[in-house]
């Protein structure tokens, strides 16, 4: 009978599912903090390019992003 407790509990000590569980958990939390960092950081920058293409495409002109009230624009 104890054999087979000791069996059990070397068993449940060498699983190690709920931890890599809680590590791939702490891995997606820490990619999620990044992408939002990156977004934050970048999302002036990336508006304003995607602006400018819009303008070229359509064969306008943009304005400086600080030109006109804070954004750019096509006129």
């Amino acid at each position: 009978m104890f054999a087979f407790f000791s069996n059990a509990a070397s068993r449940i000590r060498r699983d190690e599912k709920g931890a890599t569980a809680v590590e791939y958990g702490i891995m997606v939390a820490l990619i999620a903090v990044v992408i939002i960092v990156a977004v934050t950081a970048l999302g002036g920058t990336v508006k304003d390019t995607f602006t400018q293409v819009q303008c070229s495409v359509s064969g306008k002109t943009t304005y400086a992003a600080g030109a006109t009230a804070g954004t750019g624009a096509c006129p």
